[in-house]
This record gives structure tokens, C-alpha cells and sequence, in this order.
């Protein structure tokens, strides 16, 4: 009994060791974190709540899908730290040619550096970003970062340390250019410490082929990581690429031209679309234990129709609080305008419900029917119609998007 006591304090310098080891390790984000694994004191866990929980999003798609639209949604949420597209310096790094390269074994080479970059964005170690910008970052300072103007985090105090007057700072979280302008260089260490001061982080890719290629990330309970998979209409996304990327969709142009298809023309540019989304959406729509709570798909089409109620469904899947900031930008940016912005190659500006479907007046028949061939049982799985006749493609009066309901997987 003579040392029973000495026991006792040593179990009690044990337990306040471990807290104070577990309060650092997740110190890196907001107290909130904190309250929801219950390490805060006793008189503030009265203030818990599910939004207290942080939520990692990713925002998985492909590219000319919409997903700079999705992207926006969360951009615009004060609450969330949001990053455009980081996976392309992993691209630019390891494979450079991998923007015009279909061949699968050449893309999953960067999966695996992809993956580990992802789990440290998202645990706010943004320099680990910095062995593949280039050139490299000097003092953690750079202005070689992919669309940082994309970013409102990157773009605000204190990321930008310019002096800006209200005017100044709203053109800048309006137009990247001027981000770009008024805010470089950018520095990685501040860019960490904002992320910090977040309760929730996404992240928009297109550079991820299938949603089997995060399970890794998506069962590490530390990163609490939710998958939005957005598909698009094949035929939508080939012709918005044909818009586009001019150059890299050349011989698709000249087979609309002249109605005779180029013998050299890579058709891989559309059916590997097709293939990775196929792959992918039944993978998703099987509920595999391992997606429970973790997987919503979502069409661009349906929320170009519905922009308003299908986010409230997301931010309802991930649990966040649909902010007055996002509903006021929705409502500004999917009402069309005659403005030169909504004309420009990447911006979010636009008409949305008569954007979902206008692709039809921009492919011809051919092309229409190669692609619905090509991916028609990707068309089937996600509820798009084929047309049969020239006359049916352009009747816009028909949609070809069925009325389907995707239910998150909860």
C-alpha cells in the first residue's frame, strides 16, 4: 500500500501526457476538431454539434465536366479552405506529357505521389507542395502556383499581403488575374497557417481516374474525407473540349467540318472518359462497405437545372452549413448575362439550365453517334437518351436527361 499512491500520480501524469500529446497532433485545425473527439473541457462540450466536425472534400471529375462550377460552391463558403486543382504540379512534375497521353499505365504513375500530396493538403502541410512546383519555391515564396486566383483563401488576408481597399480586395476574389497582380508571390507557410483557421478543406481534381484510387485515403479516419464524384454527359464534355482546347481537339474539329473522320484521329481523347467514368459510377452506385457515408455522385446536368436544390443536398451529404455567401453567388452566376465574362474559356459565369444541353447544336450527327456508341453503357447507367435522327438532336424542346434520383450513399 506504500507506493499505491505513487501509482496513482504516475497514471495521472500518463493521462495528461496523452491528452496533451493527442490536443497536439490535431492542433493543426480549428478547436472544433477538438470538441468532436472529445478532447476540450467539459464547460464547451455543450456547444458540440455535427457542424463541428471537420469534412474533407474532394471533388472528383474530369475535365470540361463542370466541376470549376462545383469547385465554386465551396470556394465561396468562408468556413472552407479550397484548393484548384494542386494535382497539377504532380502532372507538370512527373509526367508532362500526361495532357495529351491516354495510356492508362502512364497515368497511374503519379497516383501513388498523388494520393500522399492529397492527405498532406489535407491536413494543411501545404509545403509539401513545394518539391513539385517549378521552378521550386525560394523561402516558401513563389508565384508559380496553377490558378492560385481560383482560391478566395489564397487570394484574402492574410495569404495576400497587399494593402487593398474594399474595392481592390472585391476585384481580386472576383478576377485571378488580379490576384495574381496585387497578391503575389505567394507564401506557402501564411497559405498553411489559413488553412488552419478553417473548419473544413476541398479540393477539385481532375487528375484522379477512378474513385477506387482513393480508397486509401477515404477509410483513413484522421482525414474524415467525403468524395463528390461529378459526371457529365459524354457528349456534353467532348463538345465543350472541341470548344476549348482547340489545338489538342484539332482533328475532332475537322471531322465535324467535313463529316469524314481523320484516320488519325486519337478517339481514345473520349472513350477513356467513358471507361473511367464507367468504372468508377458502378463502383459507386455498388455501395461498397468502404464508401458508407463517403460517396455522392452528382450530374452536371441536374445541378445546371437545379442549382439551388441539388446544393443543398451536398452541403446536406457533407454536413456543412449552406453559408448566405454561396446561395447569393449561386443566384448571381447561373442566371445567364450578355456579359464578355460568360464567353471566356474557364469561367463559372453562365446560364446554366440552357448550358446543359446546348452541346447538341454544337456536334454534329456523326460525332453525336460515335461518342453514344462508344459509351453507351456508361449513357444507360447514368439515365442520358440516345437520338437516332438528325432532327431529334436538335429538337431542344426533348431533353435526353432522364429523371433519375442519385441518392447519396448514407
Amino acid at each position: 500500500m506504500q507506493c499505491s499512491w505513487k501509482s496513482l500520480v504516475l497514471l495521472a501524469l500518463a493521462s495528461i501526457a496523452i491528452q496533451y500529446t493527442a490536443i497536439r497532433t490535431f492542433s493543426t485545425r480549428p478547436p472544433s476538431l477538438l470538441c468532436s473527439v472529445g478532447l476540450v473541457l467539459a464547460s464547451c462540450t455543450t456547444n458540440c454539434s455535427v457542424n463541428d466536425v471537420i469534412t474533407n472534400i474532394l471533388i472528383l471529375a474530369t475535365t470540361r465536366s463542370g466541376s470549376s462550377f462545383v469547385g465554386q460552391l465551396f470556394n465561396q463558403n468562408p468556413e472552407v479552405f479550397y484548393l484548384f486543382e494542386p494535382l497539377y504540379h504532380v502532372q507538370s512534375a512527373l509526367l508532362p506529357r500526361l495532357a495529351t497521353s491516354r495510356n492508362s499505365a502512364e497515368r497511374r504513375v503519379m497516383l501513388g505521389p498523388a494520393r500522399d500530396l492529397l492527405r498532406s493538403l489535407y491536413q494543411c502541410h501545404l509545403t509539401s507542395l513545394e518539391r513539385y512546383i517549378q521552378p521550386h519555391p525560394t523561402q516558401h515564396l513563389t508565384d508559380k502556383l496553377f490558378r492560385r486566383g481560383a482560391s478566395q483563401s489564397l487570394c484574402s488576408a492574410p495569404v495576400c499581403e497587399a494593402s487593398l481597399s474594399p474595392k481592390e480586395q472585391k476585384l481580386v476574389l472576383a478576377d485571378e488575374g488580379e490576384c495574381v497582380k496585387k497578391c503575389s508571390p505567394l507564401n506557402i507557410s501564411l497559405a498553411a497557417s489559413a488553412c488552419r483557421t478553417k473548419h473544413h478543406a476541398a479540393i477539385k481534381t481532375v487528375r484522379i481516374p477512378q474513385i477506387s484510387d482513393l480508397r486509401a485515403l477515404i477509410e483513413d479516419p484522421k482525414l474524415n474525407l467525403k468524395v463528390v464524384q461529378l459526371v457529365r454527359d459524354p457528349r456534353g464534355i467532348l463538345a465543350s473540349r472541341i470548344e476549348t482546347f482547340r489545338d489538342t481537339y484539332r482533328l475532332w474539329r475537322l471531322w465535324r467540318a467535313t463529316g469524314r473522320r481523320p484516320h488519325n484521329l486519337d478517339l481514345r481523347q473520349i472513350n477513356t472518359v467513358c471507361e473511367d467514368f464507367l468504372q468508377s459510377v458502378s463502383t459507386g452506385l455498388a455501395r461498397p462497405r468502404w464508401l458508407k457515408g463517403r460517396y455522392m455522385l452528382l450530374r452536371y446536368e441536374d445541378l445546371a437545372r437545379f442549382p439551388l436544390q441539388k446544393t443543398r443536398e451536398l452541403y446536406t451529404f457533407l454536413g456543412l452549413v449552406l453559408e448566405s455567401s454561396v446561395v447569393d453567388w449561386i443566384i448571381n452566376n447561373t442566371r445567364g448575362s450578355n456579359d464578355l465574362s460568360t464567353r471566356q474559356k474557364f469561367t463559372t459565369v453562365r446560364d446554366s439550365a440552357a448550358n446543359a444541353e446546348n452541346w447538341r447544336v454544337k456536334l454534329s450527327f456523326d460525332l453525336v453517334v460515335y461518342t453514344q456508341t462508344a459509351c453507351k453503357p456508361l449513357l444507360g447507367l447514368l439515365g442520358y437518351k440516345t437520338v437516332l435522327h438528325p432532327r431529334e438532336l436538335i429538337n431542344l424542346s426533348h431533353s435526353l436527361v432522364e429523371d433519375r434520383r442519385f441518392l447519396p450513399f448514407s
